[in-house]
C-alpha cells in the first residue's frame, strides 16, 4: 500500500484549515471505516502488510482518541479460500464467503493489534439489530464496555445472516449509524480514492472537491457505485457522509492511503461540516435506524402543525391507520400527496387509535387525551435536509 506521503489527496495544496478539520483532528472518538479493496489484495485474500499499515495508523491515534474500526471485507477475504473469481451476486454463495472471510478477516486484525498489545473484538451487526431500540442499546453497550475494557472494536454487518431485508446497504451507512448511536465525535471514510470529485477522477475534467457544509456543495458532483469487491461506491459514501453530518457528526472522506494524514493533521481528503444542532440518539434512532411499525395518514393540516409549527400530533389531523402497532412503536407520518413527511413514537396501540381519528382533544375520555405523538418524540424529515 501507498504511504500517506506519497498519495497527498489535493486537499492538501494549500494547507486545507477549517473548524471542520479541527473538530475531526481533535475528537476524542472516532470511527474509522475502512473498505474492502483496502484491505485485500487481487486475489480476493486479506493483505496482512495492508492491514498491518492500517493498524499502525490506528495506533498511533489512539494515544488520543477512542478509535472504533467498522471493517469491510468479510465476503472478499473469503473468495479467494473457496475459489471464487468474481463476489457472488447470489445471497447463499455471498453467505458462505462471508462466513470464511469473517474468520480470516478477525484473525487479521487480532495478529495485527497483537503487536501493540491491543486485544480487538469482533461485532457482527444487521439492520434488525439497529431497527430494534432493545437491541441497539445492547450494542451500543457492548462496544462502549470494550473500549473500557482496552480492547479494539471491530464492527462488520453481519453477512451470514443477513437478508436484503435485513441489510444496512454498506458498511459506510453502517458506519454513520455507530458514529452517532455510540456518541462518536468525527467519522473517517477510508477507501481507494482520496476524496470526492464532481464526476469520476479517471477524467482528466474532474474537479476535486474539498469541503461540503450544505447540500449546495454537491450540485453538479456525480458520484458512482462500488467496484469489484465492495458494495458501497462513492455514491453511498457520500450518503453516508451526509447522514453522519446531517445528524451532528463531521466526516472526512479520503482514501485508505492517506489514513495518517486523515488521523493526525486531517488535512486531506473531502470533509462535510457537522450541523450545528446535534440530534439526540434517540431521535437519530428513530429516523435512520428504527423499524416502522405502521403508518398514519395526516390532512394538510396536520402536516403544517407537525413541521413548520413543531406541534404534537392531534387525532383531529389523522384521516386514516394502516398496520397493527403498540403504544410506543415508531410509526411513519405520510402526507395528503402520499409523501413521508416524519416519524414519531405512538401512544396508542391500532385499534384504539382507529376510534379516535378525526376527534378533537376534548371530545375523547380523559384517558384518550394525549397526544397521538408527542412533540418531543416526533421529527419530521424537513428538519435533516
Amino acid at each position: 500500500m501507498e504511504k500517506a506521503t506519497e498519495n497527498l489527496s489535493p486537499g492538501t495544496k494549500g494547507g486545507f484549515d477549517s473548524e471542520t478539520r479541527e473538530a475531526i483532528r481533535t475528537a476524542k472518538r472516532v470511527v474509522v471505516k475502512i473498505g474492502s479493496s483496502s484491505l485485500t489484495g487481487s486475489d480476493g485474500r486479506t493483505d496482512p502488510e495492508r492491514i498491518d499499515f492500517i493498524a499502525d495508523a490506528l495506533e498511533k491515534r489512539m494515544g488520543i482518541s477512542d478509535v472504533i474500526v467498522v471493517s469491510s471485507g468479510a465476503v472478499a477475504s473469503g473468495m479467494g479460500p473457496l475459489g471464487l473469481t468474481s463476489r457472488p451476486t447470489d445471497l447463499a454463495t455471498k453467505q458462505a464467503a462471508a462466513a470464511v472471510g469473517q474468520v480470516r478477516l478477525a484473525q487479521e486484525w487480532g495478529r495485527s493489534f497483537l503487536r501493540y498489545g491491543r486485544t480487538s473484538a469482533q461485532v457482527l451487526l444487521t439492520s434488525d439489530d439497529a431497527g430494534v431500540r432493545s437491541r441497539a442499546r445492547n450494542a451500543q453497550r457492548t462496544i462502549d464496555r470494550l473500549r473500557q475494557l482496552g480492547a479494539v472494536p471491530i464492527v462488520n454487518e453481519n453477512d451470514t445472516v443477513a437478508t436484503s431485508e435485513f441489510r444496512f446497504g454498506d458498511n459506510d451507512r453502517l458506519a454513520a449509524l455507530v458514529s452517532h448511536l455510540a456518541y462518536c465525535d468525527a467519522l473517517i471514510l477510508l477507501s481507494d480514492v482520496d476524496g470526492l470529485y464532481d464526476r469520476n477522477p479517471a477524467d482528466p475534467g474532474a474537479t476535486f472537491v474539498p469541503e461540503v457544509r450544505s447540500g449546495n456543495d454537491l450540485r453538479g458532483v456525480i458520484a458512482g457505485d462500488g467496484g469489484a469487491l465492495g458494495t458501497g461506491g462513492m455514491a453511498s459514501k457520500v450518503s453516508a457522509a451526509r447522514l453522519a453530518s446531517r445528524a451532528g457528526v463531521p466526516v472526512l472522506l479520503t482514501s485508505a492511503s492517506n489514513i495518517e494524514r486523515a488521523l493526525d493533521q486531517a488535512d486531506v481528503g473531502t470533509a462535510f461540516a457537522a450541523k450545528d444542532n446535534r440530534l439526540s440518539a434517540w431521535k437519530f434512532w428513530m429516523l435512520y435506524a428504527a423499524d416502522s411499525s405502521g403508518l398514519l395518514r395526516l390532512d394538510a393540516g396536520a402536516v403544517d402543525a407537525v413541521t413548520r409549527m413543531r406541534k404534537s400530533l392531534l387525532p383531529v389531523g389523522i384521516t386514516s391507520v394502516d398496520g397493527e402497532f403498540s403504544a410506543g412503536d415508531i410509526v411513519d407520518l405520510i402526507g395528503p400527496g402520499g409523501e413521508v413527511i416524519g416519524r414519531g413514537e405512538v401512544n396508542y396501540d391500532s385499534e384504539e387509535l382507529l376510534g379516535m381519528i378525526g376527534y378533537h382533544t376534548e371530545e375523547l375520555p380523559n384517558d384518550m387525551q394525549k397526544p397521538v405523538v408527542h412533540a418531543d418524540y416526533l421529527s419530521d424529515f424537513a428538519s435533516r435536509a
